[in-house]
């Protein structure tokens, strides 16, 4: 039995989206997203999404999917992405995972819980009410509502935060009881994970050369553009690396040259626990040196699709 798809994973830079053309185009292939900021609607610049002449090349799929003021988890992915790979797959088209959110491509090779449903209504009205609250304040709810779970949600942000108090607020148990008690979301899938890996040195420099490319292509005008529109620097999109910083800046708490480093500082340390989580929580059927020349990484991915990804790839 083949693999159930071929992805890409590395960190920031590391040239996943080049690579992921370029096996596209070679294997007759559809890309989904694994990025969890690109599936945001008019987050363009600061999330390096790929453009509209790529996308015209190549079909992608987990782009643009919700405005900056929405939650999209993993649990939401995990239903998204099965429901692609089966339309891609049916097609005779290869899909092509790619990104740098791990716990995404985690949610499919190793099922999470299944979560339990929640009224829109009360969803919406719930979370405009929390966003009015502090962080202090929500925390010490969680701790109250679900001190389990409390530690890992306070260390994720408000997101996560938020996330446990709704589960917690509107069915009555707490998320880590869910957790326990849930079956899970679906069957596991199996697939060929290809890393992508740098030296620190070169990683830390292509970061440094995205981020000045990013301030040039208008991060700053695009981020004004959505706090204009109304959208909180506290909004789940919002609270990306670039835009928080670029916020400040625009709040006049910076100037665009300390905001440019405090992007260029966490997106180095953010790549760099990227990397540690992927060589420590997913097993990589294959590493590639993503300082090698694209033809190259081509030519491995597919040697290695070809030999296991047809044949059965690993779980």
């Amino acid at each position: 039995m083949g693999s159930d798809f071929l992805a890409l994973v590395g960190p920031t830079a590391s040239g996943k989206t080049a690579l992921s053309l370029a096996l596209a185009e070679r294997l007759g292939g559809e890309v989904v997203s694994m990025d969890s900021r690109q599936i945001y609607r008019g987050m363009d610049v600061g999330t390096a999404k790929v453009g509209r002449p790529e996308r015209a090349r190549v079909p992608h799929h987990g782009l643009d999917l919700v405005d900056p003021d929405e939650s999209y988890g993993v649990g939401r992915f995990t239903r998204d992405a099965r429901r692609w790979i089966r339309e891609i797959r049916s097609r005779d088209r290869v899909p092509i995972l790619v990104g740098g959110t791990g716990f995404f491509l985690r949610g499919l090779t190793d099922p999470i819980f299944r979560e339990p449903p929640l009224d829109p209504e009360r969803l919406r009205s719930l979370r405009a009410w929390l966003r009015k609250e502090p962080r202090r304040k929500l925390e010490a709810w969680v701790r109250v509502l679900d001190p389990e779970r409390a530690p890992v949600a306070v260390e994720g942000g408000p997101q996560r935060v938020s996330r446990a108090l709704e589960v917690a607020l509107l069915t009555g148990r707490p998320l880590t009881w869910w957790h326990r008690s849930a079956g899970p979301e679906g069957e596991a899938l199996r697939g060929v994970t290809v890393l992508l890996e740098l030296p620190r040195e070169e990683m830390d420099r292509r970061i440094e050369a995205r981020v000045e490319e990013m301030l040039k292509a208008g991060l700053v005008t695009e981020v004004r553009s959505l706090l204009r529109a109304g959208y909180s620097p506290d909004d789940p999109g919002m609270t990306g690396t670039g835009y928080r910083e670029v916020a400040a800046h625009l709040r006049g708490e910076c100037t665009l040259q300390e905001a440019a480093e405090r992007i260029r500082g966490a997106t180095c340390r953010y790549a760099r626990r990227q990397l540690t989580w992927f060589r420590n929580q997913l097993r990589a059927d294959v590493l590639v040196d993503a300082t090698e020349a694209l033809e190259v990484q081509v030519g491995r991915v597919v040697e290695v699709w070809e030999e296991t990804g047809r044949s059965g790839g690993k779980r």
